[in-house]
């Protein structure tokens, strides 16, 4: 049996109707920059976030970027994160000018550890930026006490958590702003690079459409210097068809965590944590094992035709592209740890309960 991490292709077999035709359409009306269908497609997803406006943005990163500049977060400040996330969060700090300052995470569900957040907070902090890892929801009340307390801004890193709900309310309807990717692998996942910005807030609405569009509204019309970050209409026609889906497919993420823990929870693996009061998403479904058998254990499952992945080998702060700060890896010892102990299993709409059950059996060979 062969059983990729991710399988994209039976996604489009799906829905390859409806794809297609939405792809034809704007390839009909030439409406390729902005125009209706990017236009239908950020209401919609305003609406499915339950903000009011949403932008769209050519990925991620850039989503972040803009919501830093729309603050007026730069030189001089500082911005708080987790130390276990893509490099795309902190990386978005430091293009904005600002300095990241990681905090460790919570080692039971791998998001930032939010007693640690607010021992880092100075005079020169702006913002806080938690990470809804894997899908998991951070413990938001607490964020949004923190970010009113010390008056910073507080924007949601949602690139993993399309859908994800904390106490009955959308992820990306929390914070000052939230931020998506909508790269292919994504729960919701363009045919190419995509992203967004979602907010409550008319004047950060105005001020994102205008900097991720050279600084104007109309089109020669530019108020101020900005950047060219544009979600085009084939990406906005393609993720409108997937929206539709999306609460079927999470339906479906959550039944295949729910057979994996059903499988695995009398094994060796340290199985994912949810918090209480949240809906998690499963954008990806990160178990535990020691540090000294996980290798093999990717070999293992490997040799068996199973897709695994590590998210992520290396704690943000341990990169090469941080040693210039001089940190030190036992100043985060739970996202430190994790990394050498994490490891991602395969999950997908599209995962077969046969699939879910020969991954188990597998682990359940290797610990036997």
């Amino acid at each position: 049996m062969q059983i990729p991490f991710v399988d994209l292709k039976r996604q489009y077999a799906r829905i390859k109707i409806e794809i297609d035709q939405a792809i034809q359409n704007v390839i009909n009306d030439t409406a390729f920059i902005g125009g209706s269908y990017t236009n239908s497609f950020e209401s919609a997803f305003a609406d499915y976030c339950s903000a009011n406006y949403c932008i769209g943005v050519g990925n991620g990163t850039d989503a972040l970027v803009v919501a830093l500049k729309i603050l007026g977060i730069g030189k001089g400040d500082e911005v708080i994160t987790a130390a276990n996330s893509f490099i795309a969060t902190s990386e978005a700090v430091t293009l904005s000018g600002a300095k990241v300052i990681f905090a460790d995470i919570n080692p039971r569900t791998y998001n930032i550890d939010v007693n640690q957040v607010e021992k880092l907070i100075n005079e020169r902090t702006k913002a806080i930026i938690p990470v809804h890892i894997y899908g998991q929801p951070a413990e938001m009340n607490q964020f949004l006490d923190i970010a009113q307390k010390h008056k910073v801004f507080l924007i949601e890193d949602a690139a993993q958590a399309h859908g994800a709900e904390y106490r009955g309310m959308r992820i990306g309807s929390i914070g000052d702003m939230a931020c998506f990717s909508f790269y292919p692998g994504k729960n919701l996942g363009a045919y190419g690079d995509a992203g967004a910005i979602v907010t409550n807030n008319e004047e950060y609405a105005l001020k994102a459409r205008m900097i991720a569009n050279h600084g104007r509204i109309e089109k020669y019309s530019h108020e101020m210097e900005g950047m060219n970050s544009r979600l085009d209409g084939i990406q906005s026609a393609i993720l409108s068809v997937k929206l539709k889906h999306l609460d079927d497919w999470t339906t479906q993420r959550i039944q295949a965590a729910s057979l994996y823990k059903h499988h695995l929870e009398n094994t060796d693996l340290i199985l994912p944590s949810i918090i209480d009061d949240a809906k998690a998403v499963y954008h990806l479904y990160v178990v535990r094992t020691k540090k000294e058998s996980r290798n093999s254990l990717i070999t293992h499952l490997k040799n068996k035709g199973i897709g695994v992945g590590i998210h992520y080998p290396i704690a943000l702060p341990n990169l090469n592209a941080y040693q210039y700060m001089g940190l030190h890896k036992h100043e985060f010892p739970a996202a430190t740890r994790a990394s050498q102990e994490i490891l991602s299993l395969p999950i997908f709409p599209e995962i077969k309960e046969s699939e879910v059950g020969y991954i188990a059996n597998s682990i359940k060979q290797y610990f036997s």
